[in-house]
């Protein structure tokens, strides 16, 4: 798994699922589509915080796929103007990632070039299998309060503690995403 560099510091909660998220998430979501303008795709609502009923990190992540991640990185300034840090790669070839609200997170955007299906459909699968899946959710809910609890101060302890479950699901997901759930 890729670790979070630069996250020391941040407290780890994981809290009951809330239905406001998706509020967050539309909000947020029209100020990203209309800075981004004719580069825009699509944005997904991914991550825990977008499936009903599981426990999450109150982090709102957004995928964001875009036409150029050239033309998509000349915005920064307009990132940072909304209260982004602007984090490059961060640990994922031909991504960009942007965080918001410093030790106290509210957003996270992880944006794609389109051509960069595999990325793309990774995690939206995932999402769509944990919605789908509501038994495997609860599992990974409980994993999640579990490491909360185990490292609530030690981002890649947490995150090293997801990854055998994470990289399970994910395979899963991703080929049950091809087969039944292609939109």
């Amino acid at each position: 798994m890729f670790k979070n560099e630069g996250d020391d510091g941040m407290f780890i909660r994981v809290v009951e699922h809330d239905p406001a998220w998706e509020g967050m998430f539309k909000e947020e979501f029209k100020k990203i589509r209309a800075m981004v303008g004719d580069n825009w795709v699509n944005t997904f609502h991914i991550g825990s915080t977008s499936v009903p009923g599981l426990k999450a990190k109150p982090v709102i992540d957004m995928l964001l796929v875009v036409k150029d991640l050239e033309a998509l990185d000349a915005l920064a300034p307009q990132f940072e103007a909304l209260g982004y840090e602007v984090m490059g790669e961060y640990g994922i070839p031909e991504r960009r990632f942007y965080r918001k609200g410093g030790e106290e997170r509210t957003h996270h955007i992880h944006a794609f070039q389109k051509s960069n299906v595999r990325e793309i459909k990774r995690h939206v699968a995932f999402r769509d299998y944990l919605c789908e899946h509501p038994d495997v959710a609860q599992e990974y809910g409980k994993l999640k309060s579990q490491l909360a609890e185990q490292f609530p101060n030690d981002i890649d302890g947490y995150c090293d503690g997801k990854d055998e479950f994470v990289k399970r699901v994910e395979k899963i997901a991703y080929e049950w995403h091809w087969t039944n759930k292609i939109k």
